[in-house]
């Protein structure tokens, strides 16, 4: 368990999701200690700092490569919040803990933001409401289980913060993508989805 030295900061500071809409709630300076046990959410936190690394660089990639000046905008924006992501989560874990397969999951988020780029802002913003959409998923089932089991509450604030950013950045993309998916961009939301997935697992374990 976490020892009482545990400290939760939240600061009040706001930043814009976008170059026109609301400011966007920042998740806060969080300073944590590693969590120890059970080995259940040790291994979700495990596939959350994979999965965060792979978040920063889907922006990274989306960025490499599309010029457009609202899609940047909009990468920048969420670039920064991934970013305090992932120095959240990886808070929660010694580096022993972690991942063996950083690099992969590196390139992965790289080429799920820049591939997508090639083919215009509509096929970037779907691919941010697939990802965002699981990682909605994802974060909730591990609410879920730490409230029924009454864990680590510090944790669970963290990734109850989390989660309300991916669930505006998922809405921010959904607002944005101005025509439905075609065919070609559900066939790469699907992959992007069973990807997903396919990383967590393997993050879990590895």
């Amino acid at each position: 368990m976490l020892g009482p030295n545990f400290l939760v900061k939240r600061n009040k500071d706001m930043v814009s999701s976008s170059n026109s809409g609301p400011p966007e709630k920042s998740s806060g300076d969080i300073n944590a200690k590693a969590v120890s046990g059970p080995d259940w959410l040790l291994r979700d936190l495990r596939s959350d700092v994979a999965g965060e690394v792979g978040a920063v660089a889907i922006y990274q990639g989306i960025l490499a490569v599309s010029r457009n000046p609202s899609v940047r905008i909009f990468a920048q924006n969420h670039l920064r919040s991934e970013r305090r992501h992932l120095q959240l989560v990886s808070t929660l874990l010694g580096k022993k803990q972690r991942t063996l397969l950083t690099p992969v999951w590196r390139l992965a988020g790289f080429l799920t933001g820049a591939l997508p780029s090639f083919f215009g802002a509509n096929a970037i913003f779907h691919t941010i409401c697939a990802v965002e959409t699981f990682v909605d998923t994802h974060y909730q089932q591990q609410i879920d289980r730490l409230q029924a089991e009454a864990l680590h509450p510090e944790v669970l604030s963290i990734l109850e913060s989390c989660r309300t950013d991916e669930i505006k950045h998922r809405d921010e993309a959904k607002d944005l993508s101005g025509a439905a998916a075609g065919f070609f961009t559900k066939i790469w939301t699907f992959n992007v989805d069973l990807g997903s997935r396919v990383a967590v697992m393997l993050a879990r374990r590895i």
